[in-house]
């Protein structure tokens, strides 16, 4: 995956475009400093300098445990591809190893490397699952993502309290019922029948 960079130039000739479109005088007092500090923003949540999300699982140890291992309540934000609104939440990560571990961290970064990018919360769950099965090839991945997304609380339909949650199973997770009420139980703190 390429690098991308940030022309805070460019951001900054468009939210002057984008002020005056509205009605607003980007000269005056309030408006002056508002395209550099757009600029700013957009650089800080697209991550110009973020790590590649496979660097962050090069590095595993061999361990021979074969039970879960699951990274709960991972906060990350996003920006709503359709509309350039953010969208925000945790992520819940979990594999079963085959062999080899990762450092529980680097399934933190992996997450925020995918939602530094414009968004759909259902390709950033499949991303994470997707490189987590490639890259550490357990026996399983789950994947669970919760969501506030701006774009359907403040505008559209105004829905304020709703949330979207979307999984990606992989491997045992997918092919195993009791494998698949286990980690959603771990997830939301209920225990199995």
């Amino acid at each position: 995956m390429a690098q991308h960079t940030i022309d805070k130039k460019k951001i900054r000739e468009a939210v002057r475009l984008l002020l005056e479109a509205i009605g607003e005088d980007p000269d005056r007092e309030g408006l002056q400093e508002t395209p550099d500090r757009v600029a700013r923003m957009y650089e800080e949540i697209f991550g110009q300098g973020e790590e590649e999300p496979r660097v962050s699982l090069s590095k595993q140890f061999d361990e021979q445990h074969h039970e879960v291992v699951l990274v709960k309540d991972i906060p990350f934000f996003s920006m709503c591809e359709h509309h350039l609104m953010p969208f925000f939440g945790k992520a819940h990560v979990a594999y079963i190893p085959n062999g080899h571990v990762v450092g529980i961290s680097k399934l933190a970064r992996v997450v925020e490397s995918f939602a530094r990018r414009p968004q759909v919360q259902e390709r950033l769950t499949s991303q994470i699952a997707d490189i987590v099965n490639e890259e550490l090839r357990p026996k399983g991945v789950a994947v669970v993502c919760e969501a506030v997304h701006t774009c359907m609380t403040m505008r559209g339909v105004k829905k304020p309290g709703s949330s979207v949650i979307t999984s990606a199973m992989r491997g045992a997770f997918q092919r195993n019922v009791a494998t698949r009420t286990e980690i959603m139980a771990l997830i939301y703190g209920q225990t199995p029948a």
